[in-house]
């Protein structure tokens, strides 16, 4: 009896696929068990026309690979093709040998391919994941070497130009005077100077307000925007007291409640300034107002009958509003005052300078007359911004100091007083 021919396993793990064809030309469906080459797939299966090839050609490919369809080998050279080539190598050769002729094939692939190693995923994957790899690796490569950022990461991969928008460039010089500004008219009368006494740029070029020249007290108005009050407002500081046109009769006394405390003396460029430290108030109209800081005008800015006296200390108070009250203290040759020769001996020669004055040494009530009656008007700040609603009293009597004292302070100050302003019709109180 002659052996039996037993049929060659085969020798790789088989790809289990399910091919189905339809027809109207054909009504009949084969289920076909693919074996380890696609030749096999192809004998089974009847000719199929070319229309399908396109479609199987893509479909054949594993879903983990993308793979460049390139041009059908010639019939040489896949007979030399090497055992389990691609199946979609395969489908393609049946097609084009019209062993295959169904309208439409289906072809599900049953087992799982086995998964590559992740040293070469990267290669395997193509360009699906190409992308994302190098838009990850751009960003190291850009802080690396700016160069090969840009030579490993495509042009559609790189950074979408929302990441790199920056943010809008704000001069910090223009903010840093825009607060000094504001400053000024909450707590002060001076905004701080940066550059030095008489200098009339402030900062990189930028125009400053000076008590002469081009950027003297008539053009203040023009140099910002908030400087614009100093040339529009009704209600300006400082002003001509004439005492036939005041108002006089009873007016309620200032309280004055100045403790001996510490301050700072500072020169801003455009005056000494004592910021103070303490509890120093003045109660006027039932407001408490905390005395902030007081500086100098030489000669003094306000008039009296169309006098000025040979200075003027100007003391600012603020209550827990934000509204100010400024007391000024005429200053006329005499004899030393002891409050401003403490002042003087600390005085900073440098602009921007601050020295720290000892405790308890500045005692506000050795620069007040013993006669407080004043004059009382709503004016302005005398500097830029020339913020207006100030409370202005004016002590009528003026208080003393020597010849030594002012010629000290206009030695670094010559001149720095604002010009008296239109009264524009407002009521000055005197009282009596």
């Amino acid at each position: 009896m002659p052996a039996m021919k037993t049929m060659p396993q085969p020798i790789a793990k088989p790809l289990i696929c399910r091919v189905e064809a339809d027809s109207i030309a054909y009504p009949w469906k084969t289920w076909v068990m693919c074996g380890m080459t696609g030749l096999f797939l192809a004998a089974l299966m009847p000719p199929l026309s070319h229309a399908a090839e396109p479609a199987a050609a893509h479909e054949a490919a594993p879903a983990h690979t993308v793979k460049k369809i390139t041009p059908a080998k010639k019939p040489a050279e896949e007979a030399s093709a090497p055992e389990g080539k691609d199946l979609a190598v395969d489908i393609k050769a049946a097609l084009r040998d019209k062993l295959i002729d169904r309208k439409s094939l289906t072809l599900v692939i049953k087992d799982k391919p086995e998964l590559k190693p992740a040293a070469s995923k990267s290669t395997a994957t193509g360009s699906a994941h190409a992308p994302a790899a190098a838009a990850h690796a751009a960003p190291v490569a850009e802080h690396a070497a700016p160069a090969a950022a840009h030579a490993v990461a495509p042009a559609a991969v790189r950074r979408p130009a929302a990441h790199a928008v920056a943010a809008p460039v704000v001069n910090p010089k223009t903010s840093r005077d825009y607060i000094q500004a504001k400053a000024a008219a909450l707590t002060g009368h001076e905004a701080p100077a940066t550059g030095a006494h008489g200098d009339n740029t402030h900062g990189g070029g930028e125009p400053h307000w000076a008590y002469e020249g081009e950027n003297g007290p008539q053009n203040w108005g023009k140099l910002k925007p908030e400087f614009n009050v100093c040339a529009i407002g009704k209600r300006q500081s400082p002003i001509n007291i004439e005492e036939s046109v005041t108002l006089q009769g009873p007016a309620e006394p200032l309280q004055f409640n100045y403790t001996a405390s510490s301050g700072t003396v500072v020169n801003n460029g455009h005056t000494i300034q004592v910021d103070l430290y303490g509890d120093n108030t003045l109660t006027v109209r039932g407001s408490v107002y905390k005395l902030v800081q007081f500086h100098f005008h030489t000669p003094s800015e306000e008039q009296v009958n169309y006098r000025n006296y040979a200075m003027v200390a100007h003391l600012v108070h603020k209550n827990n509003e934000g509204q100010l009250a400024v007391v000024a203290v005429l200053l006329d040759p005499g004899v030393a005052n002891p409050l401003i020769n403490k002042v003087w001996t600390y005085m900073p020669l440098d602009t921007s300078d601050r020295v720290r004055m000892p405790g308890g040494i500045v005692d506000m009530n050795e620069l007040l007359p013993k006669d407080q009656r004043y004059y009382q008007f709503i004016g302005s700040l005398t500097t830029p911004p020339c913020t207006e609603g100030v409370l202005w009293m004016v002590l009528k009597t003026p208080t003393q100091l020597s010849k030594e004292q002012i010629r000290l302070f206009q030695q670094l100050f010559p001149n720095n007083a604002r010009p008296v302003q239109p009264l524009n019709g407002r009521p000055v109180r005197e009282a009596q």
